[in-house]
């Protein structure tokens, strides 16, 4: 990945090449070197002056080696030693001392037996103390950063500011994230050199060092990755059944509050009806028996009518 724009603002990117113009840049934009040490470093970067395998003691498997920088020019290798055995077991170090005087150059080489005990001292080492000096610790750019510079050639990853020997990328100095994306199809034309390739990463974020392709750590993370997809499928199906167990529950229970409802209904209704038929009952009741006791009145009185005629008649 290159490149940049507003959406990679608040994030810093990692370099996973190392380019002499770039690495001076505190963004990773400039085009044109600004210093003498960077000129060095373009000129043995284009002819190829470094050879990264030509150093005779820098032996060991570099997936295993940790670089180990800002040491005390007191510390001893028995103390080196002692300070990172605790993240694992170390196969073989370095400490680096002046060919001359043989004084301590202030870094070292650590190799461990397996990768990932090398990835452990990699995250837990760094900004740790030994004797009362605060370290840092980077996995083996010499070897396996492609392009790389030492700091002894204009290149690496060192320098103070006030001499304008900065040099970003690493862990230590991640690369400002671009304010403005960088037009690539013009730095083509213009036979500009790219910025470096590399990934945006959080500041909290750890950057992870390389990996030998086909490795065991690999294997284990795809064995944990297969383990933990299993996981999660069964861990799925079981919130499904679940889900689905409570969904038929709520069906059911609302099917069941429908059918009470409709028997309440049904029952209230019944009741409803029996009330009115009696309501009708009653008043029909009243009105038929007054009905009837007038219409024997009127009877009773037509029939002394006639009876009184028939008298008065004879």
């Amino acid at each position: 990945m290159s490149g940049g724009g507003n959406n990679v603002v608040n994030r810093v990117f990692y370099a996973t090449s190392y380019h002499p113009i770039q690495a001076g840049s505190i963004d990773g934009t400039d085009v044109a070197p600004h210093d003498n040490g960077v000129r060095r470093a373009l000129l043995c970067y284009n002819a190829g002056l470094y050879d990264p395998s030509g150093d005779s003691k820098a032996v060991g498997d570099p997936y295993c080696t940790l670089f180990v920088g800002r040491l005390s020019h007191l510390t001893t290798e028995d103390t080196l030693r002692d300070a990172m055995s605790k993240y694992g077991r170390i196969k073989s170090f370095r400490l680096v001392r002046h060919i001359v005087t043989g004084a301590s150059r202030g870094y070292g080489f650590v190799e461990y037996e397996t990768e990932k005990e090398m990835r452990r001292a990699y995250e837990e080492a760094h900004h740790s103390f030994i004797d009362d000096r605060e370290i840092i610790v980077d996995y083996n750019r010499q070897q396996l950063m492609p392009g790389w510079i030492p700091r002894r050639l204009g290149g690496g990853l060192g320098g103070r500011k006030e001499s304008g020997q900065l040099r970003f990328g690493g862990r230590e100095r991640p690369f400002r994230a671009p304010l403005r994306p960088i037009p690539h199809e013009d730095l083509k034309k213009l036979g500009i050199q790219l910025p470096p390739e590399g990934k945006y990463m959080l500041r909290t974020q750890i950057p992870s060092p390389p990996r030998r392709k086909g490795s065991v750590l690999d294997r284990e993370d795809g064995h944990y990755q297969e383990q933990r997809s299993s996981v999660e499928r069964e861990e799925e199906l079981k919130r499904s059944y679940h889900s689905h167990r409570r969904s038929s529950h709520t069906h059911s229970s609302h099917r069941n509050r429908i059918k009470d409802r409709e028997e309440r209904s049904k029952r209230e209704s019944g009741s409803d009806r029996k009330e009115r038929s009696r309501g009708k009952a009653d008043r029909y009741g009243d009105n038929k028996e007054q009905v009837s006791g007038t219409s024997r009145r009127s009877h009773d009185d037509t029939e002394k009518e006639r009876s009184h005629k028939r008298h008065k008649k004879y």
